[in-house]
């Protein structure tokens, strides 16, 4: 666990405080990634800590991979790219500053075969068809180019805090797994196999293809289609001499991931399936002994009056339309005990509009959207309490829910103090 937490919480159930400003002044901390199952705000809350952070004087990038590119439109950047680009208008004490970039997996796989391999075989690698497929859309490509960018940026040192929004996927747990599994692939049997005739050479190399794979390479030409298969063969080929260093790569990463000075920041929306994922992650954590600085839980709902239950506010709401204050047939407001006259007289205004009752109705209408408020609220805290009954030692921080979408720096700034109060204000 890293040292970020704050004090415990006296009340029952109440999770440590996750101290954001301790965690981001830390100069220790050098690598923040904030993991999560996909639409609970990693991106926004990975460019609320890079801004907040460079304005407490730390020297910040932000390494995103999210393909609807708010970031870029938060940050005021026309577009962000695979160069870490200065965020204009984030200065802080020291030196403070942000830098923002978007991974191009494809530019990345293309930048590690230009930088391992003579100019003549890497033209041979980028032109060929199989690799384009596979910088571009392999399973797990993406998640073992975030890491390995993550890597290249780390050991530049050019900035003291790196923030990492992990891939959006359909299991958080992908961004763990998805490395090893294209490293393995890249570095393991099926690729070995193909080499194998290129590497012994001549026509022993042909008896063993003939031999050893006529079964197996008759099934991938049906499979795959001879093109294909050859395309495969001349890929392997041509990278016969960078296999091993994917692997060495992605296990070298993973080590930067547990060693101290990283820290996991597990981001999730108040709902079950999002928190139930939450779960996942903070259990596999703590398998792989990777700090967990704890969990950002993402709009939450609040209110400014907590102390009238969803029970007392529909009950006055059916006072005040059972009593006949409110008359719901005729769509009008009326006392059922005046006359015609009274009513006329007592109720109706200059303008013509029956206020006294117009107030009722409308204070009914509030009284159930307030219910309804404090029903989701309820909801929302007994989703996060089976969350903290299972994991109470996770640090929390809790995150108001904005009335809008942010979109600028100003929208940032926000959920950055939100996100240090910890604690989700009545909203």
């Amino acid at each position: 666990m890293s040292g970020a937490s704050g004090t415990t919480g006296t009340g029952v159930g109440t999770p440590p405080r996750l101290d954001v400003d301790r965690l981001l002044d830390d100069p220790q901390t050098r690598i923040i990634v904030c993991c999560g199952s996909g639409g609970v705000g990693k991106t926004t809350t990975a460019a609320a800590l890079g801004v907040r952070a460079a304005e407490r004087g730390r020297k910040a990038v932000v390494l995103t991979i999210d393909p609807a590119r708010r970031l870029a439109q938060s940050m005021g950047i026309d577009s962000l790219d695979n160069t870490p680009r200065q965020v204009q208008g984030v200065r802080g004490p020291g030196g403070g500053e942000l830098h923002a970039m978007m991974l191009d997996m494809k530019r990345t796989f293309d930048e590690i075969v230009e930088g391992h391999s003579d100019p003549e075989r890497a033209q041979a690698i980028l032109a060929n068809p199989f690799y384009q497929s596979l910088s571009a859309g392999f399973a797990g490509t993406q998640e073992y180019m975030a890491m390995e960018k993550l890597g290249q940026l780390r050991a530049r040192d050019d900035w003291d805090l790196i923030i990492v929004d992990t891939p959006p996927s359909r299991s958080a747990l992908d961004f763990l797994d998805a490395p090893g599994r294209l490293g393995s692939f890249l570095d393991g049997k099926f690729i070995r196999v193909l080499m194998a005739p290129a590497k012994v050479g001549g026509r022993a190399g042909m008896k063993f293809l003939n031999v050893g794979m006529s079964m197996m390479t008759g099934t991938l030409s049906k499979l795959m289609g001879a093109s294909l298969l050859k395309d495969v063969q001349t890929f392997v080929a041509a990278m016969d001499t960078m296999f091993g260093g994917f692997r060495t790569r992605a296990d070298a990463t993973f080590r930067l991931l547990q060693a101290p000075g990283t820290a996991f920041l597990v981001v999730a929306a108040p709902e079950p399936d999002a928190l139930r994922e939450a779960a996942y992650f903070v259990e596999r954590l703590a398998a792989e002994k990777m700090p967990l600085a704890g969990l950002v839980l993402n709009r939450v709902h609040g209110s400014g009056a907590d102390q009238l239950s969803a029970e007392r506010a529909l009950a006055a709401a059916e006072n005040l339309e059972e009593a006949g204050i409110v008359d719901q047939e005729s769509g009008k407001a009326g006392l059922r005990d005046s006359s015609p006259a009274e009513t006329e007289d007592s109720v109706e205004t200059e303008d013509g509009v029956d206020s006294d009752a117009d107030v009722d109705e409308i204070t009914a209408g509030l009284l159930r959207l307030h219910a309804e408020r404090m029903q989701v609220i309820a909801r929302e805290q007994r989703t996060r309490d089976r969350f903290t009954s299972l994991h109470p030692e996770v640090a929390v921080s809790e995150v108001a829910a904005l009335p809008g979408d942010v979109h600028d720096l100003a929208g940032l700034r926000a959920i950055g103090e939100r996100l240090a109060a910890g604690v989700p204000a009545g909203a």
